[in-house]
Formats: C-alpha cells, sequence, structure tokens
C-alpha cells in the first residue's frame, strides 16, 4: 500500500458536473476526465468521481445498484467557517444543515450536485 494519497471515491450522476463542482468551489485539481469517471485532488485528498457507467456503479451480484447519497463525508477543515458558508451559498450550494456547534467547533454540512454530502468544520480553538 501506499501513504501519498488518501483516496475517497464517491458515486456521482453527472461526472463533468461534479469536477466543475469540486474544482470551482472547492479548490480541487482536475488530473483525469472521462465521461464515466474522473479524479480530482485537493493537497493529499484523490477524490474519485465515479459516475453511472463506471465500474464502481456497476450492480452487485443482487442487482443492487451503488448510488450517491448518504451520509458518509469528506470533512475539510476551514479557518472561517462563516465566509465560507456565505461564499458558498452565494453560488447557490445547497446545505443539508444549519451550522452546529459542538465541544470541539461549528460544522455545516453541504451537498456536491449528486447529493454526496460534504463537511466544513472549524475547529473550537479557531473559534475562540
Amino acid at each position: 500500500m501506499t501513504d501519498e494519497l488518501v483516496s475517497v471515491r464517491y458515486l456521482v450522476d453527472d461526472v463533468e458536473r461534479a469536477v466543475a463542482f469540486y474544482t470551482a468551489r472547492l479548490g480541487f485539481t482536475e488530473r483525469f476526465s472521462v465521461p464515466a469517471f474522473a479524479e480530482v485532488t485537493r493537497g493529499r485528498l484523490r477524490l474519485l468521481l465515479s459516475g453511472p457507467d463506471s465500474s464502481a456503479g456497476r450492480a452487485m451480484p443482487d442487482g443492487t445498484r451503488p448510488g450517491p447519497g448518504g451520509w458518509n463525508r469528506i470533512h475539510f477543515v476551514v479557518d472561517d467557517l462563516d465566509a465560507e458558508v456565505e461564499r458558498l451559498r452565494a453560488a447557490g450550494v445547497p446545505f443539508r444543515s444549519d451550522v452546529v456547534t459542538g465541544p470541539g467547533g461549528r460544522q455545516i454540512v453541504l451537498d456536491d450536485p449528486a447529493g454526496n454530502p460534504v463537511e466544513l468544520f472549524q475547529p473550537a480553538s479557531a473559534t475562540a
């Protein structure tokens, strides 16, 4: 195994739209893209965006088809949560939640174009 990049796979309904979202809205760099699949990176995170025609979208032996959504999510630490929320709302990005404050800090969950969740988190040490 290699530890150069941490890889996460998200299933998406539209690869081109997902690439546009992650590059324009969340600062990723596109490394590879074909109609069924794309790879984008940000720092040490390698995000694999698999469309319905990719191998990851194929039906399971019981006929179940993998799909986007759910609650597992990628998590980004930000310095100014309020500024990020304002910037993304102005761009029309949908949020699943309002800002939630807990003992470790503040967070909010937004959706990518396929309905996959992304969490923005500002640690308590940065909110003081």
